[in-house]
């Protein structure tokens, strides 16, 4: 692990601190590359707002894929729904999911909502190793959801005794978490790629599972022991 971390960081200008300090701020807050830039330097960091976004395409996802080995297991109560973002000017749909209790289960990006989308997202959302195979899944009237439930469960996918729920006052839980997607977007103006839109919300998304507090040792409510995570996770100090 510590020869991987070491080439994650090789031929940067910056220290792994550095870097690691600036990502965990712009996947956190909603600010913009601009704003971030001047929160650095006001700390005596010049670093262009350019390689900033190179540093959140090449360590967001990093920050996810390290994060989800060490999540709580979710409950076996699902609430779907899908979103807008906007990529290179035209809408997409982020699907999301979170438990009964508020917490994040997954999320896939998608251009079309369709059946089809909706196979792919319960397919990658049942392969984490945070989540269980649902009792119930609550989603909207949107009639792709009850045709991708019956493909999964043939597919041996979904557990077969899994039951769809088409109530949508239910999924107030998730509706009010897309908001939080929506703040840290909305600086930006929009993502110029489909790949960079889904390399930032992945890191969007692993922040806000800590920050929910579902990742072991590192309380919702400690700043300190989040930042001690994260350089623990990268091998980097705090």
């Amino acid at each position: 692990m510590k020869q991987n971390n070491k080439n994650l960081f090789k031929g940067r200008q910056f220290t792994a601190e550095v870097i690691l300090w600036a990502v965990r701020w712009y996947l956190q807050f909603p600010i913009s590359y601009r704003d971030l830039e001047r929160m650095l330097a006001d700390r005596g960091v010049q670093v262009d707002h350019t390689t900033l976004f190179r540093w959140i395409q090449a360590y967001a996802p990093e920050f996810d894929k390290r994060i989800r080995p060490h999540l709580r297991m979710t409950n076996g109560s699902w609430r779907v729904d899908e979103t807008y973002i906007r990529v290179k000017g035209k809408w997409m749909y982020l699907y999301r999911a979170v438990d009964a209790a508020g917490q994040t289960i997954d999320f896939l990006l998608s251009p079309r909502r369709d059946a089809a989308a909706a196979q792919r997202f319960f397919r990658k959302a049942l392969k984490q190793p945070h989540t269980v195979n649902p009792r119930t899944i609550t989603v909207d009237k949107n009639a792709a959801y009850p045709i991708a439930a019956k493909a999964v469960k043939r597919e041996g996918v979904l557990w077969r005794f899994a039951k769809l729920r088409q109530v949508k006052f239910l999924n107030n839980i998730v509706e009010q978490d897309h908001r939080r997607i929506k703040r840290l977007v909305r600086p930006g103006l929009g993502f110029k790629s489909f790949a960079t839109a889904v390399q930032t919300i992945a890191g969007y998304e692993a922040m806000a599972m800590m920050r929910k507090g579902q990742v072991a040792n590192a309380p919702a409510n400690d700043m300190q022991a989040q930042t001690n995570f994260i350089a623990r996770l990268f091998s980097a100090a705090a």
